[in-house]
């Protein structure tokens, strides 16, 4: 039975001897965007323009070492309960026949901020419901208003269907700004502290040539062939469209409001490998465990929010305490540690990062499944097919040289022993 604690609200400081009570807070996610098609990191030279997140990554705090899933649905479930897949058992996309959802018991982040004084919704990709979930699935998970786009993609962001509180519309605009039109309204309608959890499914395939007035890619042709030729620029040209939208909906807020909201913009994993190839050398980005899938852009602007550069770990499932201790909740859930102190300017708690993909009773011998453990500069990535790499970070960022290929040093070993026993003691728990 899922439960939670009512506590007063907390405050955020803003500055010496500011402080603002109950701060709004907008969660965006964007989906399949990997650190290299973000200007805040500029690695390479395959950047999409995006001036609205860019101004937040120039005002507010980076963080350099975000961590998610390799993919969509462990990413989502770790945020919405704080919890690895290994205990929730989502540790792959879900889907509605023959694979896990979230289960609709579990405690989640919406059933803590429902003991607060916040209203709270989620707008956008849910991605949670797997086998036997009905479209109710988001009420049982404390989602009040949900809408968006219950499975993972659609097939044509402006004819597509929604699911509007347990039930099936049709909807024919395009789905960033459909997102963003619900968002305005909602926050509109807030007379509350509120959290919104807005989740584009944008830049997700299919790649496609957004509406001309939320992009500057204007040479683009909408032809599906040379699409699939060079996605490259029409996945930057929707992510310049997710951007066009973040604005309007900053820019649609009163002042006030914005001066009282905490806003947090991630990445939910890699970048598609169809617009990454070679970047991250041997290795591919979306999908797997390896830097390309599970480190992600990461920065969060606003309210209280010390500015510059973080080299803090941080997990996905660290937003769940964060989000709840912003709103003046208790809670008490091992893998989720709050970075509030980092958004504050101090240090952060969490000394090691931890990222899986698995299948429910999966044999295989693919080499993407498994889990990896970062601990300072040192990670030691195990495969489901029970081969194993560790790299140094410090010197090998896309991990291309593996220090087990040649013999191991009594230094190496004692890191690999050291990262296994993380592993450990998170399965014996």
């Amino acid at each position: 039975m899922r439960t939670a604690t009512k506590v007063t609200a907390a405050a955020v400081f803003l500055g010496p001897g500011i402080a603002i009570a109950e701060p709004n807070v907008l969660l965006i996610i964007a989906d399949d965007m990997g650190l290299d098609a973000s200007h805040c990191y500029d690695l390479g030279d395959q950047q999409a323009p995006m001036p609205n997140v860019e101004a937040m990554c120039a005002e507010g705090l980076v963080f350099d070492n975000a961590y998610a899933a390799p993919v969509c649905s462990p990413t989502r479930a770790t945020i919405m309960t704080g919890q690895y897949g290994l205990r929730t058992g989502v540790g792959a996309p879900v889907a509605p026949v023959g694979t896990n959802g979230l289960d609709a018991d579990t405690l989640s982040l919406f059933d803590v901020l429902a003991n607060t004084d916040y209203s709270a919704n989620l707008i956008g990709k849910w991605h949670l419901a797997g086998a036997g979930s009905d479209l109710n699935h988001p009420a049982e998970l404390g989602v009040p208003d949900y809408f968006g786009l219950f499975r993972g993609t659609t097939r044509d962001y402006s004819n597509w269907t929604a699911v509007e509180n347990g039930q099936e519309v049709q909807v024919d605009t395009y789905t960033t700004t459909a997102f963003t039109d619900r968002s305005i309204d909602w926050i509109g309608a807030q007379d509350e502290p509120w959290f919104l959890w807005l989740a584009h499914n944008a830049p997700h395939s299919p790649f496609h040539l957004p509406p001309a007035d939320l992009h500057s890619f204007n040479d683009l042709v909408d032809d599906e062939d040379v699409i699939a030729e060079n996605p490259l620029p029409y996945y930057q040209a929707m992510l310049e469209a997710l951007d066009t939208e973040i604005g309007r909906l900053m820019g649609s807020m009163s002042e006030e409001d914005r001066d009282n909201t905490v806003v947090i913009f991630i990445g939910d994993n890699g970048s598609p490998n169809q617009v990454t190839p070679g970047f991250y050398g041997i290795h591919d980005a979306k999908g797997t465990i390896y830097e390309g899938g599970t480190h992600i852009p990461m920065v969060a602007w606003g309210a209280g929010i010390s500015p510059g550069r973080s080299d803090a770990f941080v997990n996905t499932t660290d937003i769940f305490a964060t989000i709840a201790e912003i709103a003046g909740a208790s809670t008490d859930v091992s893998d989720s540690i709050s970075f509030k102190p980092v958004l504050e300017g101090g240090e952060g708690d969490r000394d090691y990062i931890h990222v899986e993909l698995f299948l429910e009773d999966d044999t295989s011998s693919s080499d993407i499944y498994g889990w990896a453990v970062r601990q300072d500069q040192m990670k030691l990535v195990s495969l489901q097919n029970g081969t194993e790499a560790l790299y140094d970070l410090s010197v090998d960022a896309t991990e291309q040289s593996d220090l087990l290929a040649d013999g191991i040093s009594d230094d190496e070993q004692e890191a690999v022993d050291s990262l296994r026993q993380i592993r450990a003691d998170l399965e014996a728990q």
